[in-house]
């Protein structure tokens, strides 16, 4: 049965090449051609299961140029297939505006689901599946990683990232400076021959990494949830108020961060605060 016309988007595995679908299969071959990101490395996948089809290159530097003559394609009733180099198109990879206007414009669009580093990262790292949020990849630049991290602090679910090998350190450390000391899963190389999943604190991978040296290949970062409160704004108040007695207000944050997992920028600002607030009182 020939496809119908319409934009197909196809996931293809993200490691193991047996990871396709029999759908996928079908639809790359009976397409009439494949967007992709580098022809190269879906050549392989392509030969893997003796796929014919023409092969045309779509990605973030050309997008503008080629979007219009997609759309003429689908315009002609063809059948267009578009994947990444590995995973669910679309997932911090290109392929939202292609879907955004063919939709907008009225052309059919069909999912052929498949793997997504993301979702297979959090399936193993046992984290909480009942809430969680994609968030991609973090910036690249410290303070915008760190304001970032910030604005999901208040996030009740399960965190996931992607991070490269060489930022994996820094990201964990201003985790654990935003978010606190919480449990972290790195999942790495997934279903490929060195695939990994490390468990531990932020505080505990970020040494373990700084010793070892940062992992190679793709990495999902996945951060735990906040853990249930147990101390009371009180209670902390009480701790920082005792703490500055004897130490600066970053030391005391920090000493108050250990003992509460809490994030240490929320515990600078209470201890600041309180700090403050006795300078005006003694005064």
């Amino acid at each position: 049965m020939s496809l119908q016309p319409g934009l197909y988007v196809t996931a293809t595995p993200i490691g193991n090449l047996k990871d396709i679908t029999f759908r996928a299969v079908d639809v790359l071959r009976q397409a009439d051609v494949i967007l992709c990101e580098d022809k190269r490395v879906t050549a392989k996948l392509c030969q893997a299961y003796e796929i014919k089809t023409p092969l045309s290159a779509y990605h973030d530097h050309n997008g503008e140029i080629v979007r219009p003559k997609i759309l003429d394609r689908l315009r002609n009733d063809q059948a267009i297939a578009i994947v990444s180099d590995a995973g669910t198109p679309l997932i911090s990879d290109p392929g939202y505006k292609l879907v955004k206007e063919a939709r907008d414009q009225g052309f059919a669009i069909f999912t052929v689901p498949g793997p997504c580093a993301a979702i297979a990262g959090l399936s193993i790292a046992g984290a909480p599946t009942d809430q969680f949020m994609f968030a991609g990849f973090l910036p690249p630049k410290a303070h915008a990683r760190r304001k970032t991290l910030m604005e999901l602090s208040s996030v009740g679910g399960t965190l996931i990232f992607y991070e490269t090998g060489p930022r994996l350190t820094e990201a964990l450390a201003d985790v654990e400076d935003a978010l606190g000391n919480r449990k972290v899963a790195i999942a790495r190389e997934l279903t490929k021959l060195h695939e990994e999943l490390r468990n531990g604190t932020a505080r505990e991978l970020c040494t373990h990494y700084k010793e070892f040296g940062p992992p190679r290949g793709e990495i999902v970062l996945i951060v735990y949830p906040p853990e249930e409160e147990s101390w009371s704004d009180e209670q902390i108040s009480q701790l920082l108020t005792g703490l500055l007695a004897d130490h600066s207000v970053k030391d005391a944050a920090s000493m108050a961060a250990e003992e509460t997992g809490m994030a240490r920028k929320t515990l600078y600002k209470l201890a600041l605060d309180l700090k403050k607030h006795g300078e005006k009182t003694s005064g």
